[in-house]
């Protein structure tokens, strides 16, 4: 009995299934005893149900997540209202949305909906709405769109739709004329491009790809846009990248088409253009800022690091008053400066002078140059020659490429494609271009009258006024200088009879201004080409293309200002091509016969594309100011005359005559192109900038 009573003290029951004693705690035992599930097994279920109401903090989650399903149904309620154009983000004027806003907000909510699989059948429900609002018109207007741009590589005549929408230009005028272009295909087909061997390639033997290997560079773009500036920065990040280097690009407005460009260039473009680019700058070798609009960021650069002034260089490529104005609070608190000429640099030392500011170091001259990709196409030498593509070759290939592209344009041999290939803003003359073409092309007979007062009643109600013609030089002066060097190696295909028709013709003795290059060789065979063609040639027909259309500098109201002269003079609005902007000039340079730049105000910085369409042998009608003068050597690779409406009636005489005398058109284009092939080529800059470099960083 005590026995007995000492188990049951200690707990011990004989099991009636093993026949053993269990523990009164054991689970076997409460099995037996009870249908309750004990706590402790109750933690391994996974519904968890029994100890929910004392925790807090599961209750405040199941709250938060009724609260969020509260807020989604309210937003999609909201959405499938009449806001659905203020929840994509954007509303025209009319209600309706454009063709941009489909392409980018529909986008980017549909990878939002997508990146929860909660939310899918929810968002398909409101991208299937938001499609079904898009109106009839607007569909029609997507389906031109599309139209224009698969037919652009082909001659087009249907109305012209420019790509920048800050205003819209009206797509039913239509003086527009022919649009044409962009001829990449074209060019690819008869030169077997391909994107790697339109890559730059670094001169490994030269001082600059010493210096920048292994090397560090913060480049800033002040925008993307297909103009002078960001493409030569461009052109600059990608040789830096060939020789070795390291290129961060910071961007302060993607206003723009160059974003693809610089990918495929492999070019970093960095995402921030604040506090990260200012760290990424802060590691760099040498940070070179490509306008003055990049004041801002330099300003905010040196606030947050001061010490980084003494390894900035600042490249300006402008030369009008407002940009200096701008920018004048940091020019002396960078590195160095550096112009694009001589005369910009002048006139920005003169301004410097009247703000009294003083620069930390003389600035230093680095023009611009040709590419490795335009003199590869107009068969100058350069780094993208090999035996398969021989300058021999290059020059066959160029010729059948202008044969093809004339006659997408539906050019012939009679017609002379007078060429202006820039932004169109009232800085570049288009306008007075067509005055001057308009003299040609409806009162030709008036031109050579020597008073150039009064043209014609028909004139002042068009409001063009003419004032005396005050040339850049005495009287018309077009070719005396090389016809004087043709005199001197005694070319005897150029007889003394043709010199006096010449000057009879333009009524006044020629003269020899900035005529100081030697004679060209006698023996060479484009020069015995040219002089054995018929004397008595014809005057050709003018055609003129302007571009470029769709270019972010274009000002919209200046636009529409010479469409409305083209409608007012239906005969010269049928010889008006228009090309959209594009980085694939190459075509257009071959099949042009003359260029234009006529520049106004204090002229054009330097003109890259001058020295461009000089590499093709076109000679050049440009305005005497700014760096076209220093460029053009006026009777020798081209001709000058004055600004504004006093230069309107001499640049329609230049034009005449370069359409009346064919010969000398194309000799001065080969004095051109010899000037480019001693100066403006690719390893002429990189030169220059090796020795800004050797200045500016610590060269070991």
């Amino acid at each position: 009995m005590e026995e007995s009573n000492l188990q049951i003290k200690t707990g011990r029951l004989k099991s009636t299934l093993s026949g053993k004693s269990t523990p009164k705690n054991s689970p076997s035992f409460r099995k037996l005893n009870s249908i309750r599930t004990p706590r402790r097994d109750a933690r391994t279920n996974a519904g968890q149900f029994h100890w929910i109401p004392g925790n807090r903090v599961v209750f405040w989650l199941l709250l938060i997540m009724l609260w969020a399903y509260i807020g989604f149904h309210i937003q999609s309620k909201w959405a499938h209202n009449n806001n659905n154009a203020e929840f994509v983000g954007y509303k025209s004027e009319l209600g309706s949305f454009t063709n941009h806003s489909q392409g980018i907000d529909l986008k980017v909510l549909t990878n939002a909906l997508n990146s929860n699989n909660t939310m899918v059948s929810k968002g398909r429900s409101i991208l299937k709405k938001l499609s079904g609002s898009l109106t009839r018109k607007t569909k029609r207007t997507a389906k031109r769109t599309r139209r224009l741009i698969t037919e652009r590589s082909s001659r087009t005549s249907v109305p012209l739709k420019p790509n920048n929408t800050d205003e819209e230009i009206p797509t039913t005028n239509t003086t527009y004329g022919l649009l044409v272009g962009p001829f990449g295909k074209i060019e690819d087909n008869i030169f077997a491009w391909s994107t790697e061997k339109r890559k730059g390639t670094c001169d490994r033997k030269g001082e600059f790809a010493r210096i920048v290997w292994s090397r560090k560079f913060v480049l800033i773009f002040h925008e993307l846009s297909m103009t002078g500036a960001p493409l030569s920065m461009m052109e600059l990040a990608t040789e830096i990248l060939s020789c070795g280097g390291t290129v961060s690009a910071v961007v302060l407005s993607r206003k723009g088409g160059l974003m693809g460009e610089l990918d495929r260039r492999g070019i970093k473009v960095l995402k921030d253009k604040a506090e990260f680019s200012y760290k990424t700058a802060k590691k760099a070798d040498l940070v070179i800022a490509g306008s003055a609009v990049c004041a801002s960021w330099i300003d905010q650069y040196l606030t947050h690091f001061a010490a980084g002034s003494s390894k900035i260089v600042w490249w300006i490529m402008e030369n009008r008053r407002e940009y200096f104005d701008r920018s004048k609070n940091m020019l002396n608190q960078v590195k160095m400066l550096l112009f694009l000429s001589d005369m910009q640099s002048k006139q920005w030392l003169a301004w410097c002078a009247e703000e009294n500011i003083h620069l930390n170091t003389e600035p230093m001259i680095v023009p611009l140059s040709v590419n490795d990709e335009l003199a590869f196409v107009a068969g100058i030498p350069c780094s993208l020659n090999s035996p398969s593509y021989t300058v021999e070759k290059m020059m066959e290939r160029r010729r059948l490429l202008r044969v093809a592209v004339r006659k997408e344009m539906g050019l012939s041999d009679e017609d002379m494609l007078l060429m202006s290939l820039s932004s169109i803003n009232p800085g570049k003359g288009q306008l007075l271009l067509l005055e001057s073409a308009r003299l040609i092309v409806e009162q030709g007979r008036h031109l050579n009258d020597s008073g150039g007062n009064t043209l014609m009643d028909e004139e002042n109600q068009s409001g063009i006024t003419i004032g005396r013609n005050r040339s850049a030089v005495d009287g018309i002066q077009h070719s005396r200088g090389l016809l004087q060097e043709f005199q001197q190696i005694k070319v005897s295909k150029v007889s003394s009879n043709r010199r006096k028709r010449k000057h009879s013709r333009l009524g006044k003795p020629l003269s020899t201004r900035n005529h100081t290059n030697s004679a060209p060789n006698s023996e060479s065979p484009v020069i015995k080409k040219v002089l054995s063609k018929n004397e008595n040639m014809k005057p050709q027909n003018l055609r003129v293309l302007i571009g470029s259309i769709g270019s972010k500098s274009n000002k919209i109201p200046y636009v529409k200002g010479i469409l409305r002269f083209l409608s007012q003079h239906s005969t010269l609005s049928k010889l008006v091509l228009w090309t959209p902007a594009t980085t694939r000039v190459a075509a257009l340079y071959a099949a042009a016969d003359v260029y234009v730049i006529n520049a106004q105000g204090l002229g054009e910085t330097f003109g890259r594309v001058t020295v461009e369409a000089m590499a093709f042998g076109l000679p050049v009608l440009g305005t005497d100011a700014g760096g076209t003068s220093e460029i053009v050597e006026n009777n020798v690779t081209g001709l000058l005359h004055p600004l504004g409406r006093p230069g309107t009636h001499a640049l329609a005489k230049n034009i005449q005559f370069f359409l009346s005398d064919k010969d000398t058109r194309e000799l001065m284009g080969i004095k051109g192109r010899e000037k480019v092939m001693k100066k403006y080529l690719k390893n002429h800059m990189y030169q220059r900038f090796s020795k800004v470099l050797v200045r500016c960083m610590k060269i070991k």
